[in-house]
């Protein structure tokens, strides 16, 4: 690959690498989105609905009510999304999950959580948008990867392209004003020789009409 391909790369890999650090820093989280995978939470959260998790909030802090996402505790296996049923201890903070749509609590997976397992509460709800995930799924993620350096290859190549043909067009402009150049300094030189000849031709009459004027006089 052209190093123009090479650079436009790199950039597109800094600048996603760049936005992700910046929403890890802003949300407190590894990861601040999270895609609802299952029907526990319905109808509050919806299979592909997307979460923004909020890392900053302490777990100290979260009441009865709150929807939170956390590490399955028996395993930590699997991410979790679900609502705060009860506090089961406070002093250290331990706390029983619920999914809305299930009929009791799941031991190992609902409770006990501590602080090890949180990792944030739910702070926006993006519907639906969870479906664009299968569409990145392999082998789909790599057939968009390998269209993106396909657009970025064309657009070298036309670059390419484009600056040579803009280099014929000055070559030639170039060459048209040399000749032109040339031309005009041609039709200078014949110009210049026809005076020169107009004044040689001339200059013998007027010596020979002085010459006749003068032995006229003398005779």
């Amino acid at each position: 690959m052209s190093k123009g391909i090479i650079k436009d790369i790199l950039i597109v890999a800094i600048g996603v690498l760049a936005i992700w650090i910046g929403l890890q820093v802003a949300f407190g989280t590894q990861n601040p989105f999270y895609v609802v995978a299952s029907g526990s939470m319905i109808p509050v959260l919806q299979v592909y609905d997307v979460l923004i998790v909020q890392g900053h909030e302490p777990f100290e802090d979260i009441k009865v009510g709150d929807v939170i996402v956390f590490n399955r505790p028996s395993g930590q296996d699997r991410v979790i999304v679900h609502r705060v049923a009860s506090i089961i201890n406070d002093d250290p903070k331990i706390i029983r999950t619920q999914g809305d749509a299930n009929p009791a609590s799941i031991p190992g997976t609902d409770f006990p959580i501590t602080k090890e397992e949180y990792i944030g509460k739910v702070a926006y709800v993006i519907p639906q948008i969870g479906y664009v995930t299968q569409i990145l799924k392999p082998p789909m993620n790599y057939i968009i990867i390998v269209i993106v350096v396909g657009i970025m290859i064309v657009k070298q190549i036309s670059k390419k392209k484009n600056d040579k043909g803009l280099n014929i067009n000055d070559l030639f402009t170039k060459n048209n004003s040399e000749q032109t150049e040339n031309h005009f300094s041609e039709l200078d030189t014949l110009e210049k020789d026809k005076e020169y000849s107009t004044h040689v031709e001339s200059k013998p009459l007027d010596e020979d009409n002085s010459k006749n004027n003068s032995d006229k006089e003398q005779k």
